[in-house]
């Protein structure tokens, strides 16, 4: 339900080397109706491509950073993906179109809450939500597929890492909160072997926590 879907592709060849965004990422991006996300000062904007406050300090990332991070992580259907940042749950929605199974994390507790109620009552059924710090990941559901994370880190945390499975992939923005944050495709290879890329300059809320 994105206003102009041709925002979402503009400038990604460009930016990632990347033709286009997966034609099942698009397809969940119209699909999960981003208005009920947002607060209901933010209705107006929700379809523009822009980040929006939603309150404690966090925002529900633009349109476009949702697609590519999603596209980045090449979802299937069997996979069980990690979010590190539930926020307003808008992209544990969307990814839950593409996956088996979701499971987000969320360290401020009132977020936390609505979000879960939130997600619930529209039918995302296959995300599952908790309050904690998502530094450590989530062990009980561990080794997971794709992990994701939806807001900037100093540094790639240890236990994610251990956490992804051999041949998964995790997208998150690392840098500090004033400083250049970079998004960063992180790869695991079957032998467990660790590798990095930089996507593109991003600009992020600070992971909260650790």
């Amino acid at each position: 339900m994105v206003k102009d879907i041709a925002l979402l592709t503009a400038g990604t060849s460009e930016e990632t080397g990347r033709q286009s965004i997966d034609a099942r990422v698009m397809a969940a991006m119209e699909q999960v109706p981003r208005h009920e996300f947002v607060p209901p000062a933010q209705v107006p904007y929700a379809y523009e491509n822009r980040p929006l406050p939603i309150g404690y300090g966090q925002t529900i990332s633009q349109p476009y950073i949702v697609a590519l991070m999603t596209d980045l992580m090449m979802v299937k259907p069997t996979d069980a993906v990690l979010e590190i940042g539930t926020g307003s749950g808008y992209q544990a929605a969307i990814v839950a179109r593409l996956a088996r199974s979701v499971h987000s994390i969320e360290i401020v507790e009132p977020l936390g809450r609505q979000a879960q109620e939130r997600l619930q009552r529209l039918g995302y059924t296959q995300v599952e939500t908790r309050i904690g710090d998502g530094y450590y990941g989530w062990e009980a559901h561990a080794p997971y597929d794709a992990i994701i994370v939806t807001a900037a880190a100093s540094h790639v945390p240890p236990p994610l890492v251990r956490q992804l499975k051999p041949g998964g992939r995790m997208v998150i923005p690392v840098g500090a909160q004033f400083l250049t944050q970079y998004l960063l495709l992180v790869h695991k290879s079957a032998d467990g072997m660790v590798s990095t890329r930089q996507i593109l300059p991003v600009r992020f809320v600070p992971l909260v926590g650790h």
